[in-house]
């Protein structure tokens, strides 16, 4: 008989419990060094903040700010654009001009948006990862079949992102963004409606006029709405299978955010040694962020194991703080209130997509 892997911070993310070993780490190590992985890991709340806020502590290892295996190819290009993956003063006004612009997108017409693409979709698969796909790229404006192109080009560039990507993930993810660039540029060049006409606009009256650089990030924009969103959307599902409808879908999504986070993990890179919540931690160290410990950690919200949607100013960290915090929370959120108010079959699961990061159910049952 198979017997089953044990779980350790950086395999959590799909294991059928993390919440166990989170628990024990937030209580007994908040912050420490793991010899058996080489990494420093943050569970408790305060340590992820302290991490995440850090000056020192930067998303891409400084002598590796795109991955070797991408360098040079067109998902390299795109990759060493994202506001999410450069620190900085060009991150921060890049991110500055996406916040505007994602502003003016209504909770209403994506909650519409998505309600109206899960009535159409195919599968529990596609109500996952097709539908946030194709309302993004629906709210960027793209026509035709675009939004379906790029719902399935973007499955292939996200691969290139986790540490874990083998040379084929790459090259699949150079492949994919050679076609997403040439996809999505005539609709940048265009300067015309949706979202990505009102990123030019915003963007030219911030003086930033480079293509590059706003093409990449409609491309981020996409990749953000792909695993984060899949996991929002299965987990949600999963939780209304358990605990019924109720009156406040949206502060039911909120907490599943919270309690069963889409997104268990990040990583952040030290650039220079620091003291980090009280420990001397040296230069081109890797730090785990195990963000859905934070989330448990009864320090930040009381009584956390219990799942309770309408909680009072709870912290979240599962979109990240500081600099790098996701511009794509209310998106991702709205999209998953459309789907959630739309699906009426209750799904169950086999386990979860293998992931380093991602808590993505696969769910299973009749769906239409």
């Amino acid at each position: 008989m198979t017997q089953p892997q044990p779980v350790t911070p950086g395999t959590a993310a799909a294991h059928s419990d993390p919440y166990t070993l989170y628990a024990e780490l937030v209580a007994d190590r908040p912050f420490g060094y793991d010899a058996d992985s080489g990494l420093w890991v943050a569970a408790g709340a305060a340590a992820v903040s302290e991490v995440l806020t850090h000056p020192a502590c930067l998303v891409r290892p400084s002598n590796e700010p795109v991955p070797r295996g991408v360098l040079d190819t067109p998902a390299g290009d795109v990759f060493g654009e994202l506001v999410r993956m450069i620190d900085g003063a060009p991150q921060a006004r890049r991110k500055h001009v996406l916040h505007k612009a994602l502003n003016t997108v209504t909770e209403k017409r994506v909650i519409a948006l998505a309600a109206e693409q899960a009535s159409e979709a195919t599968d529990w698969r596609d109500l996952q990862f097709g539908v946030p796909a194709r309302v993004m790229a629906a709210v960027l404006g793209l026509g035709g079949d675009v939004p379906a192109q790029a719902a399935r080009l973007i499955g292939e560039f996200v691969r290139c992102v986790p540490a874990s990507a083998t040379a084929e993930d790459q090259a699949a993810a150079a492949a994919a963004a050679a076609r997403l660039l040439e996809l999505l540029g005539p609709y940048l060049r265009a300067r015309g409606g949706g979202l990505i006409g009102e990123l030019v606009r915003l963007a030219a009256r911030d003086g930033w006029r480079e293509t590059a650089p706003l093409l990449a990030n409609v491309i981020g924009l996409l990749s953000q709405t792909y695993d984060a969103t899949a996991g929002l959307v299965g987990n949600t599902l999963l939780a209304l299978a358990r605990h019924g409808r109720p009156d406040d879908l949206a502060a039911f999504v909120d907490e599943v955010l919270r309690h069963d986070a889409p997104i268990q993990n990040t990583r952040r890179f030290v650039a220079d040694a620091t003291a980090l919540v009280g420990h001397h931690v040296p230069t081109g160290s890797t730090i785990l962020l195990l963000l859905a410990a934070a989330n448990r950690d009864p320090l930040a919200n009381p009584d956390p194991h219990t799942f309770r949607p309408g909680r009072a100013d709870p912290q979240v960290f599962t979109f990240g703080q500081g600099a790098h915090r996701c511009p794509g929370q209310a998106m991702a959120t709205a999209i998953t209130i459309g789907v959630a108010a739309t699906v009426t079959k209750t799904p169950s699961h086999e386990g979860y997509l293998p992931s380093p990061n991602a808590r993505i159910p696969v769910l299973k049952g009749q769906f239409r």
